[in-house]
Order: structure tokens, then sequence, then C-alpha cells
């Protein structure tokens, strides 16, 4: 038998030819506006892809914090009134200064949070003790170096009494 023959379909041969046809107005503004549209959609993407992971990491710490919120641990929301409320206080001792504003309530809460929790207290004071020191080495050294550069230039070496 031949394969022609088990075939259950006949083919009939050489008489079928691709015919494209030719392509209308709107297609081919569409193909244009696409083309077009092709770099804002990319660009898209790309913002979609980079934000997403953002946000979901963000909604799961909303939920975590939800879920903590339900379950709280006991003299959890008494705490928290008197944290709230030594912020509040800080808002009142801060009148008339912008800057008092900004210190004073961060302040007081801190304050009140370091009575509920002084362990975690004492090791953020002392993190911040030693980034405080960094920050403050880093500027001596920077203000230094600008002291050298403007007042010891090479040939503008001033002559001490002793140096002679």
């Amino acid at each position: 038998m031949k394969i022609d023959e088990l075939s259950l379909y006949s083919v009939p041969e050489g008489q079928s030819k691709y015919v494209e046809e030719p392509r209308t107005q709107l297609e081919e503004n569409i193909s244009e506006l696409r083309h077009r549209c092709e770099p804002y959609t990319n660009l898209c993407q790309e913002i979609y892809s980079h934000t997403k992971p953002k946000v979901e990491h963000f909604v799961q710490w909303g939920v975590d914090n939800y879920n903590y919120l339900q379950n709280a641990p006991p003299g959890f929301y008494p705490r928290l009134g008197v944290i709230g409320f030594a912020g509040f206080v800080g808002l009142l001792f801060a009148r008339g200064s912008k800057i008092k504003k900004l210190v004073y309530p961060p302040f007081f809460m801190g304050l009140g949070a370091s009575v509920y929790y002084p362990q975690q207290a004492i090791t953020i004071a002392q993190i911040t003790g030693e980034k405080l020191y960094d920050w403050g080495l880093r500027g001596y050294i920077v203000v230094e170096d600008l002291w050298k550069q403007h007042f010891q230039k090479p040939g503008n070496v001033k002559s001490s009494p002793g140096n002679k």
C-alpha cells in the first residue's frame, strides 16, 4: 500500500497557493499606532515589574501588622496609648518653633517607649550613638581635608617662629 492510499483525506497536489491579501488602511493605521506605542508600553511593563514586588511586600507587611493587632499581647494597647499620648504632649510643648515640632514629639514618644521596652531602647541608643559618632568623624575628616587644601597650598606655607 502507498501512503496516499492510507490517508483519510485526499490532498490535492500542487493546486493550493497561498496568496496574501493586501493590507487595508485600517490595518496600516493600527500597525503604525502599535509601533509608536511600543516604547511606552515597554516602559510601563518595566515599571510594573519593578514596582510589583515592592507593592506585594508592602501588602504582606500590612496583613502581618493587621494580624498582630488582632492578636495583640496583653497590655499592648495601654502601652500604645501612653506612647501616643507622649507624642501629643511633645506637640503641646513644641509651640512656636518648627524645629521643636519635628524634634519634641519623637523624643517624647521615644522616652515613653523606653519606659515599656528598655532593652530595645538600649539597643537603639547604642546603634544610634555609633552612627552619630561615625557621621561626626566623617564630617571632621572632610573639614580637615578642606582646611588643609585651603590653607596649606604649595609655596604658601607660612613659617612659624620655631622653623627658621
